[in-house]
């Protein structure tokens, strides 16, 4: 069985540069919230590291949806305290939203909060949490109460120090190995105060859900950056052994391009919407707005593997060996797992109840 490490050398450089709760520092008294943060964005930040090591862009990605949420969510309240810890000692944030009682579906929970006087005692079962193992914090949904609709959820910041992991199956993937993501029994006993005071459905549509899927999308967007860069490399190595002849690499290039370039351009349509959303006064999403999220998602996800797989055919067999700086490995290991992530299939099963419900907003 391959080891999964996870991906800390990485992530520890890049949060030298970017900082870990960005998108809870970006929130100021009186000013609206974005993605920006020191002069920079988090999905420019989340693409680059894509490139260069998709597993820890996926660490830095899901830890800002979290810090997102709570910049969004808990900075009024008795939540707020922790919020600002939170972003005084830079704590990586991981969530346990899956269930294996529920399938996936992570507008249910089987679980449920129980009440103690001042504190709360939750108990998750979860296929995957990633990075658990090693985050200060991890963001938990569960049933409001023991008597609560299995939609009816709540979010619940544990710490690490008032949660315990057991682990129940272990992460032996194709790709994305570093955010090491195995299932845990989940136990906590915390603060009431960790209850963040809004319902999950508000937190899933304006948050959880655009935050994820827009910053995910330049995750994959950068794996097809790299994916693009070694196609380029490798047309122009056939040009320099060929001077003056036309290489078939150049048209499959100029193809690849085309694709490339209309991923990009829908991350980017997607994110000014996202961002367009968090400065408005009123962040209500509306049925369009969700579509759309869904849809960058579905599109990004399918779009990393084309090109990804392109560049593949483009390169060859150097591509194809573990051995050859032109590798293409990782690349493609990585860039199949996104579309299973959420599956794909949920997603359109969940777009064709909201297209009947759209009124043209």
């Amino acid at each position: 069985m391959r080891t999964s490490r996870f991906a800390l050398a990485t992530l520890a450089a890049c949060m030298a540069l970017a900082g870990l709760p960005a998108a809870v520092h970006a929130q100021r008294p009186g000013e609206p919230i974005t993605l920006n943060f020191a002069g920079a964005e988090i999905e420019a930040v989340a693409r680059t590291m894509g490139a260069a090591c998709s597993s820890a862009a996926m660490v830095f990605a899901m830890h800002h949806t979290q810090a997102l949420t709570l910049a969004h969510h808990g900075t009024a309240g008795p939540i707020a305290e922790l919020t600002a810890a939170i972003a005084r000692d830079e704590s990586l944030l991981a969530s346990a939203t899956t269930e294996i009682t529920t399938g996936g579906d992570v507008g249910r929970s089987t679980c449920a909060v129980e009440r103690d006087g001042d504190t709360v005692i939750l108990e998750k079962t979860a296929p995957v949490i990633s990075y658990g193992a090693v985050a200060d914090y991890i963001c938990t949904t569960a049933r409001r109460g023991p008597d609560a609709e299995p939609s009816d959820q709540v979010l619940v910041v544990c710490p690490a120090g008032d949660t315990t992991l057991e682990q129940i199956s272990t992460w032996d993937v194709l790709g994305f190995r570093g955010t090491c993501s195995p299932g845990f029994l989940l136990k906590t006993r915390t603060s009431a105060a960790h209850v963040l005071p809004v319902d999950y459905s508000t937190i899933s549509a304006s948050t959880m859900l655009p935050g994820s899927h827009t910053l995910w999308a330049s995750v994959w967007l950068g794996i097809a950056d790299a994916a693009l860069s070694k196609a380029r490399d490798a047309t122009r190595s056939a040009v320099r052994n060929k001077p003056g002849a036309t290489v078939p690499q150049a048209a499959k290039l100029a193809e690849l391009t085309v694709v490339h370039q209309r991923f990009e351009a829908s991350v980017v349509r997607a994110l000014q919407r996202y961002d367009d959303f968090l400065r408005t006064p009123d962040r209500e999403p509306t049925v369009s707005f969700t579509i759309t999220m869904n849809n960058l998602k579905l599109t990004a996800s399918t779009a990393v593997i084309e090109v990804v797989l392109g560049a593949l055919e483009l390169i060859g067999i150097n591509g194809y060996r573990e051995d050859h700086p032109a590798s293409m490995g990782r690349l493609v290991r990585d860039a199949l797992g996104p579309q299973l992530m959420v599956s794909n299939d949920r997603i359109k099963a969940n777009n064709a109840h909201l297209v009947l419900a759209q009124r043209g907003d």
